[in-house]
C-alpha cells in the first residue's frame, strides 16, 4: 500500500510525550509531499513518560486506523509505552478497517509485531514526525518519502561490513532489541514463520545488556527460522569493538549471513526498512533486495 499526494495521515503518540516545535517541523515536511495531516487528540498530551493515559493513547491508535478517510498512521516518536496499549487496542475494528500505511521506530516495534501478527500486513520501520531526523537530514527524509509514496525495491549500506559473509532470503522484520525481548511470552512475542530476514538495533544499551536481551531471545527459541541477519545502528551502546565481538559471539553460532552497518534505527541516516516484505541480504555487496 502506498501514499498519494491529497491522501490524509494520521499522527498519534502511542508513547512518550511530544515535542511540539519537533512534531510542528515533521508536519510540515508531510504536508510539504501533499498530504493532509490530522493529530490525534492525545498526541499533545503528557502523563509523566508517557503521552496521556493508556486508554487514550490506545483510542487513539483505533480511531485514526478505523477512519475510512484515513490512509496512513504515522506514530509521532518513540519512548516507552507502546506495549503497554497492545492489549486495550479495539483489535477487531482495527481488522475490519483493513490494511494502512504504518511508520514508526523504536519503541513502536511493539505496534510493528502487533500489526504483522494480527493483520499480516507490511509497515514501516522509519523516521517519525516529531523524531530527530525527518526533516533535519536530507537522505532519510528522502528514504522515508520514497518508501511511502512509491516504495522501496533495494537498499544498500555504503559503510556496511559482513561479519558472517554470504546470502539469504526471507521475510523481513525486527526492530530495537530490547522491545523484541521484553515482548517475549505476549502473543506478538512470536516471530512471523518460515524463513526470515531479522533487522536488530538499539540505542543507549551497553554490550552487556544487549547480551542479555539477545540471551533470552536465543533461548526463547525467536531466531528459529531466520536466515539472515541486519545489524543497524548502534548509537551510544558503548565501544564499537566491544559490541561487535558480543554481536558475533551471540548470533555468529547461527551460521546464518550477519550484515554490519545498516543505515536504520536510532543513528543517522535511517532508512526506511519495509516489515513484511520478503528479501534478500547479501551480506558480501551489504544489500538488501525486495522481490514480493
Amino acid at each position: 500500500m502506498r501514499l498519494a499526494p491529497g491522501d490524509l495521515v494520521a499522527v498519534i503518540a502511542p508513547s512518550g510525550p511530544v515535542d511540539a516545535t519537533a512534531l510542528r517541523r515533521g508536519i510540515a515536511v508531510l504536508e510539504d509531499w501533499g498530504l493532509r495531516v490530522r493529530v490525534a487528540p492525545h498526541a499533545g498530551s503528557a502523563t509523566g513518560y508517557l503521552a496521556g493515559p493508556d486508554a487514550a493513547r490506545a483510542a487513539d491508535f483505533t480511531e485514526a486506523w478505523a477512519d475510512p478517510q484515513v490512509r496512513g498512521v504515522l506514530c509521532a516518536r518513540g519512548g516507552y509505552g507502546a506495549q503497554r496499549i497492545v492489549d486495550l487496542i479495539d483489535w477487531e475494528r482495527v481488522r475490519r478497517a483493513g490494511p494502512k500505511v504504518f511508520v514508526g521506530s523504536s519503541d513502536i516495534t511493539a505496534l510493528h509485531a502487533a500489526l504483522a501478527r494480527r493483520l499480516g500486513q507490511v509497515t514501516h520501520f522509519g523516521p517519525m514526525p516529531a523524531g530527530t531526523v525527518l526533516g533535519r537530514d536530507a537522505v532519510s527524509t528522502e528514504a522515508l518519502r520514497r518508501a511511502l509514496f512509491t516504495g522501496v525495491d533495494a537498499l544498500s549500506a555504503p559503510r556496511g561490513e559482513a561479519l558472517v559473509p554470504g546470502t539469504a532470503r526471507g521475510l523481513l522484520h525486527g526492530g530495537t532489541i530490547t522491545l523484541l525481548a521484553t515482548s517475549i511470552g505476549a502473543e506478538e512475542g512470536v516471530p512471523p514463520p518460515g524463513e526470515r530476514i531479522v533487522f536488530l538495533e538499539d540505542v543507549a544499551e551497553a554490550p552487556y545488556r544487549l547480551d542479555r536481551s539477545l540471551t533470552q531471545l536465543l533461548r526463547a527459541g525467536w531466531f528459529e527460522g531466520v536466515r539472515g541477519i541486519v545489524l543497524g545502528s548502534f548509537l551510544d551502546c558503548g565501544e564499537e569493538a566491544e559490541l561487535r565481538a558480543m554481536l558475533l559471539d551471540r548470533l555468529g553460532p547461527l551460521g546464518v549471513p550477519i550484515l554490519w552497518g545498516f543505515p536504520a534505527g536510532h543513528g543517522r541516516p535511517q532508512l526506511t526498512l519495509p516489515f513484511g516484505r520478503r528479501a534478500e541480504l547479501s551480506a558480501d555487496t551489504a544489500a538488501l533486495r525486495f522481490y514480493d
